[in-house]
Protein backbone atom coordinates (compact mmCIF):
# COMPACT_ATOMS: atom_id res chain seq x y z
CA UNK A 1 0.00 0.00 0.00
CA UNK A 2 2.85 2.45 0.53
CA UNK A 3 4.33 1.85 -2.63
CA UNK A 4 1.42 3.04 -4.19
CA UNK A 5 1.30 6.37 -2.64
CA UNK A 6 4.85 6.74 -3.33
CA UNK A 7 3.81 5.75 -6.78
CA UNK A 8 0.85 8.18 -7.10
CA UNK A 9 2.86 11.68 -7.42
CA UNK A 10 4.85 10.13 -9.97
CA UNK A 11 1.71 8.70 -12.36
CA UNK A 12 0.16 12.30 -12.12
CA UNK A 13 2.92 14.04 -13.32
CA UNK A 14 2.65 11.62 -16.41
CA UNK A 15 -0.79 11.76 -16.87
CA UNK A 16 -0.98 15.55 -16.67
CA UNK A 17 2.10 15.53 -18.77
CA UNK A 18 0.47 13.07 -21.38
CA UNK A 19 -2.74 15.96 -21.66
CA UNK A 20 -3.12 17.91 -24.68
CA UNK A 21 -5.82 20.51 -23.28
CA UNK A 22 -6.89 21.94 -20.27
CA UNK A 23 -10.49 19.94 -20.72
CA UNK A 24 -8.19 17.02 -20.81
CA UNK A 25 -6.79 17.65 -17.94
CA UNK A 26 -9.81 18.13 -16.24
CA UNK A 27 -11.01 15.07 -16.74
CA UNK A 28 -8.19 13.40 -15.87
CA UNK A 29 -7.93 14.79 -12.92
CA UNK A 30 -11.94 14.02 -12.11
CA UNK A 31 -11.14 10.16 -13.24
CA UNK A 32 -8.29 10.32 -10.34
CA UNK A 33 -10.36 11.93 -8.24
CA UNK A 34 -13.03 9.28 -8.54
CA UNK A 35 -10.64 6.38 -8.38
CA UNK A 36 -9.48 7.40 -5.07
CA UNK A 37 -12.78 8.32 -3.52
CA UNK A 38 -13.89 4.48 -4.48
CA UNK A 39 -10.29 2.84 -2.62
CA UNK A 40 -11.34 4.86 0.03
CA UNK A 41 -15.09 3.61 0.45
CA UNK A 42 -13.42 0.24 -0.27
CA UNK A 43 -11.31 0.39 2.36
CA UNK A 44 -13.77 2.13 5.07
CA UNK A 45 -16.06 -0.83 4.11
CA UNK A 46 -13.06 -3.58 4.96
CA UNK A 47 -12.82 -2.22 8.88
Amino acid sequence: MKKSFLLLPLLAVMGLAACETVEGAGQDLSAAGSAISQESREAQSGM
